[in-house]
């Protein structure tokens, strides 16, 4: 049986240095434990921007003993080939900071579980050390839902363009990046591209992975013309790059020898958890579920590649599940006919609709609805019907998929007061961000986003704001408070389109707004509009009705 057990994700890496390891100093009195309690901000904030369940196993793994011949972490320390460093200041501190965060390890090796037995077994096929299994560790915490303010997502963090230049597919439907197998083979390829590149050298093609070849090699030019050594603890890199290393050769002795730095290891099986089930064609997650005897959720933490309530109708037509549940899941697949792997629903086109408006009705693509109802183009007429394939339970029955994720981390309750901003034509996230005297990067982080991210008008933003700064940011703009009741009045939001001939005076007639107010409330300084600009107007429904 598995389940989903919540992690309290931001436990410990709060606390400080409370408990020891016995034997080790006092952090207090220790500089570079001191130093190390702000060395990993990544770690907090990556754990932070995934407030999701994990997936564990009941039965014979969780925090009871193990023999040990059946835990797999003698096997990873039996492969490990990378020079210790251990004499390293860098590595030191990373150390350091472990100690002060003793709860971090076993978290995350909990967290590694499921996945942990593919990856090794991947790494010993292709006789690479093992300590690249815990990179995953530096990289995402193990979170497969892990993105970051690069835009790099899954457990091995690729950036859009690296992984499509290693195979990984990127759609709608789908992230390559973040599929467990699909990502570990295109790392494991990179990786050794890398290896080679740098002549055999395994902590250059690491520092390579994080900074990009390119950065390594003028790195390495610039020591060689210098007359300095050109390895990696000699190389002037990013300082992200620097701690890169040095954080997975940390890692490397606390897995060694975890009770002499007084951290625990999650006890995982030494055998295989996953196997690659072939599927007929697109299926709805949930119908998926409800085969295999698990839940929702549960499917997507094994394949969390897929952003919606379906698989991609283009493929990769298969999923990742349990070795136990397989058969299940194969005996219960072949008694279901093809037509309910995914729901249809009949839908009759009203006068105006388009592809676009039905599409994102019903969560998918025109170019589903093309091939299903075999369309040419895009044009439809109304009062003909189209086939449109449709999730068989309610949205929030899919928690994981890309809307539902976005939408668990806007809810996350922060410091200060909670706004909703509905993003303009033109707006960036350095124009919202200035606004509301915050940085990009919390905006970005706030709502699971990444600060390059492109912004669609009429996306929802949340943004958490000092009470004091509040003011001062929006006295520019004086907007209506809309939650104040004022008798006889009813103020609405409104998204106007400029037309042919308008004006800001015509406007503000028609919906009985003063000139200046529109041109506060939309950052107007002269009076030029342009046919098809988009106007907020705040306006008192009550005065217009009449």
């Amino acid at each position: 049986m598995i389940r989903i057990s919540i992690f309290l994700l931001l436990a410990g890496l709060l606390a400080g240095c409370a408990s020891q390891p016995a034997g080790q100093p006092d952090a207090s009195t220790n500089p570079a434990a001191e130093q190390s309690r702000e060395l990993d901000p990544q770690i907090a904030e990556t754990e932070e921007q995934a407030p999701f369940p994990d997936l564990n196993v009941e039965g014979g793994t969780g925090l009871t003993a193990f023999e040990a011949s059946q835990d797999i972490w003698p096997r990873v320390r039996r492969g490990f080939q990378l020079e210790d460093g251990l004499n390293e200041l860098r590595v030191q501190s990373h150390l350091d900071w472990h100690r002060c965060r003793i709860d971090f390890i076993e978290r995350v090796s909990a967290r590694s579980e499921p996945y942990l037995h593919f990856i090794l077994d991947e790494l010993e096929q292709r006789d690479m050390p093992t300590e690249l299994a815990l990179l995953p560790i530096v990289e995402s915490a193990y979170i497969p839902y892990a993105y970051s303010h690069g835009r790099a997502a899954g457990l091995w963090q690729f950036i859009p363009a690296t992984g499509r230049r290693f195979g990984l597919k990127q759609n709608w439907w789908y992230d390559g990046r973040r599929d467990v197998v699909e990502s570990t083979r295109a790392a494991l390829d990179y990786l050794q591209y890398l290896h080679k590149y740098f002549d055999g050298d395994w902590l250059l093609a690491l520092a390579a992975y994080n900074a990009g070849e390119g950065n390594v090699r003028r790195a390495i030019r610039r020591n060689e013309a210098r007359g300095r050594p050109t390895d990696f603890w000699h190389l002037d890199l990013p300082r992200e790059t620097e701690n890169y290393v040095p954080k997975l050769l940390a890692l490397k002795a606390l897995v060694t020898d975890p009770e002499h730095h007084g951290v625990n290891l999650w006890p995982i099986p030494d055998e295989p958890y996953l196997t690659v089930v072939p599927l007929p064609g697109q299926m709805d997650l949930a119908v998926a579920a409800e085969l295999a005897g698990m839940e929702v959720d549960d499917i997507y933490l094994l394949n969390p590649a897929f952003n919606r309530w379906a698989t991609d109708p283009n493929g990769p037509h298969s999923l990742l599940l349990p070795i136990e549940r397989a058969t299940e899941f194969h005996t219960a697949l072949a008694k279901l006919p093809a037509e309910q792997l995914v729901t249809w629903q009949r839908h009759r086109i009203r006068s105006g609709e388009t592809l676009g408006h039905i599409a994102e009705r019903y969560d998918t693509t025109v170019s589903v609805i093309k091939r299903s109802n075999q369309l040419r183009s895009t044009s439809i007429r109304a009062g003909d019907y189209l086939l449109v394939p449709v999730a068989q339970r309610p949205t929030g029955d899919y928690a994981l998929t890309a809307d539902q994720r976005r939408a668990a981390i806007q809810n996350v309750e922060r410091e200060g007061r909670r706004i909703q901003y509905e993003v303009q034509p033109g707006d960036s996230f350095w124009d919202i961000a200035r606004r509301y005297a915050v940085s990009v990067e919390q905006l970005a982080r706030w709502n699971g986003m990444a600060p390059r991210d492109t912004l669609r008008a009429g996306d929802r933003l949340i943004i958490w704001v000092r009470d004091a700064a509040v003011p001062d940011q929006e006295a520019g703009l004086r907007l209506p408070d809309l939650d104040r009741k004022i008798p006889g009045q009813t103020l609405r939001r409104l998204s106007y389109a400029v037309r042919q001939g308008d004006s800001l005076y015509r406007i503000a007639q028609r919906f009985s707004v003063g000139v200046d107010d529109i041109q506060r409330w939309n950052r107007i300084d002269g009076n030029l509009l342009r046919p098809g600009q988009r106007l907020t107007l705040y306006v008192d429904v009550t005065d217009l009705s009449g």
